[in-house]
């Protein structure tokens, strides 16, 4: 890719260029590429709309009917267990009068549409249209609800709404392998917070991915434990980044109330990996847990967030995994909160007139791994 080549909205090819320069020579982004509406649009149209995106875990609709809706960029969606045992990501938009056919989420063998009464089964198949005699050449059985193409991988449902996209699964294998001891697959989520957050994406995806703001941001609660210096962030040879921080001492064998994953190595039981799977599926393990930060952009200037607190089955089964479950959520948003604090002040200093590109430190690597998969995703067309 060439970044003088590029046009995008409101990046000059020196701008992009800063951007596209060795880690040692590296800018930030420009303030454009976090404020801009019309090149959050064409975000939308070259990277979200053709990317892989997680959308939920298996395991919250464990029972055949099951559902829960969201929205993703404007398109109405449920997650749907059918009772065959497969689960789906589908329309949730009547195909009648485009009415929603549901809200919120729990349990339906039939999803049956509030405005005239059309129903459809657990797999998308339209079974009834009321009073529809008459009307020529309608035939129930050849209206189905569009379905994304979907995919589970390690318990996550991934999604993608470009059907010509390469399998998910094959771009993330040396990532799989590399936390394969953490047995994903395995884990249920305990815990969940919900938070409104008025920022761009990129902003709490990069303060994710970088242990650097631990020296301010975080200095009586990560620091201490997790020095900045420390940090490291490896060569990535698919669309993701690890950021490694080294715990300073060992923990105890139950450091959150919770038994270590069987089977980790000793540096994987003490310290902390955050990592982002492009464009931001975002993922923190340690040596008890998982924790998925789960991003839903909104618009330009506004993404919702849940972070789900996940451990093994066995760990779940605890006894006393209620109050287990209410210390993390308690420590994650403490954690959150600082970061809320952070994410504010860089929201607000890249909306200000006179605000440029900043240099990037060494030990933010991952944010510059990130933009240089960005600046090769805006060059897909896809035309």
């Amino acid at each position: 890719m060439t970044t003088h080549s590029l046009t995008l909205p409101g990046l000059s090819a020196e701008e992009l260029s800063r951007v596209s320069a060795p880690l040692e020579k590296a800018w930030t982004l420009p303030t454009a590429a976090y404020t801009d509406p019309d090149l959050y649009e064409v975000e939308i149209e070259r990277i979200m709309r053709k990317s892989w995106l997680p959308v939920g875990r298996a395991e919250q609709v464990p029972n055949p009917g099951d559902y829960i809706c969201f929205t993703l960029y404007d398109q109405p969606l449920m997650l749907v267990r059918g009772t065959d045992g497969d689960v789906r990501v589908m329309s949730r938009v009547c195909l009648h009068r485009a009415a929603p056919i549901a809200e919120g989420e729990g349990n339906r063998k039939l999803f049956s549409c509030p405005y005239h009464a059309w129903s459809y089964a657990t797999d998308g198949q339209l079974v009834r249209a009321p009073l529809m005699e008459g009307t020529e050449g309608f035939d129930e059985k050849s209206c189905k609800l569009p379905e994304l193409r979907s995919e589970i991988w390690e318990g996550f449902v991934m999604v993608n709404f470009d059907d010509d996209a390469e399998p998910f699964a094959p771009q993330v294998a040396s990532y799989q392998k590399a936390f394969s001891n953490y047995k994903l697959d395995d884990m249920v989520i305990i815990k969940t917070l919900e938070f409104d957050s008025p920022w761009n994406w990129k902003v709490l995806v990069e303060n994710f991915m970088e242990a650097y703001h631990h020296i301010a941001i975080h200095k009586t609660t990560f620091e201490p434990v997790y020095p900045a210096k420390d940090s490291k962030i490896p060569d990535a040879d698919g669309p993701y980044s690890i950021l490694h921080m080294p715990a300073i001492e060992a923990h105890a064998d139950d450091p959150d109330g919770l038994p270590l994953i069987e089977g980790l190595e000793d540096w994987q039981r003490d310290d902390l990996l955050a990592t982002v799977l492009f464009p931001y599926f975002l993922l923190a393990f340690q040596g008890t847990s998982a924790t998925w930060y789960q991003i839903t952009p909104v618009s330009v200037d506004r993404l919702h967030l849940k972070i789900h607190f996940l451990v093994p089955k066995t760990s779940a089964a605890l006894p006393h995994i209620e109050e287990i479950a209410e210390g993390a959520g308690a420590l994650l948003s403490v954690i959150h909160h600082e970061d809320i604090e952070a994410n504010d002040m860089v929201w607000a200093g890249l909306k200000a007139p006179l605000t440029s590109q900043g240099r990037l430190s060494p030990l933010e690597r991952s944010i510059w791994q990130l933009n240089q998969w960005w600046l090769g995703a805006l060059s897909k067309t896809g035309s």
